[in-house]
């Protein structure tokens, strides 16, 4: 474990913002963010974006393409808090109003090397008809004032939503110094989510 707060490790992320698959929209762009822990900081590169607006290409009818590049250097003296990626899609409805078409968001991969994420999409809905149908009149919809709590998880149990569409997103990982403090990314779990620990060694946690 490290023992002093001079003593990091480096998360390097670069990649891009492929592209989306929302059928029944049109026209639209992508917002992201990195949501991460208080012992992460940002070192270079940016740490949120926005791409610009796309449409669907006649070779491709439900796909729709950015290949918007995503490059930030995160340093760590705990691996609690593993950065996120959230991603919010944005698109006109009839009365030509931007309003919230997706949000999304995953954890940047563990482990080093090339990875690709496709994301889940998803709006919140209003509770009742009345309100469902003078926000669509008004064209006002329902959104959260802050997409990072979508990567949070509290509260949310609480907010009704619906699947809409997916964000494609290419990752390439670099990470230094991370066994120098104790630390061994796995191989990668169902869930995608490898497990990190600390202080063993990949025979000691075979033989526990």
């Amino acid at each position: 474990m490290a023992t002093s707060n001079s003593s990091v490790f480096l998360l390097t992320v670069n990649g891009q913002i492929e592209g989306a698959n929302f059928p029944e929209y049109d026209n639209l762009y992508c917002k992201y963010c990195f949501v991460y822990g208080h012992d992460w900081a940002p070192t270079t590169g940016l740490e949120e974006g926005i791409t610009q607006i796309t449409c669907k290409n006649s070779q491709s009818s439900q796909k729709l393409i950015w290949n918007f590049p995503l490059e930030t250097t995160f340093k760590s003296t705990n691996p609690s808090g593993w950065p996120q990626l959230v991603v919010t899609v944005y698109g006109p409805d009839v009365f030509g109003n931007d309003v919230v078409r997706g949000y999304g968001a995953t954890h940047v991969p563990f482990t080093p090397g090339q990875h690709t994420r496709t994301i889940p999409m998803f709006v919140p809905e209003p509770t009742w008809r009345l309100q469902k149908f003078t926000g669509w009149l008004l064209g006002r919809r329902p959104e959260y004032t802050d997409p990072k709590v979508v990567a949070q998880g509290e509260g949310r149990e609480v907010t009704r939503v619906r699947s809409q569409g997916f964000v494609t997103v290419s990752f390439h990982i670099m990470t230094k110094d991370m066994k120098k403090m104790g630390y061994d990314t796995g191989p990668t779990g169902p869930a995608n989510m490898p497990s990190v620990t600390s202080g063993w060694s990949t025979e000691e946690q075979q033989n526990m």
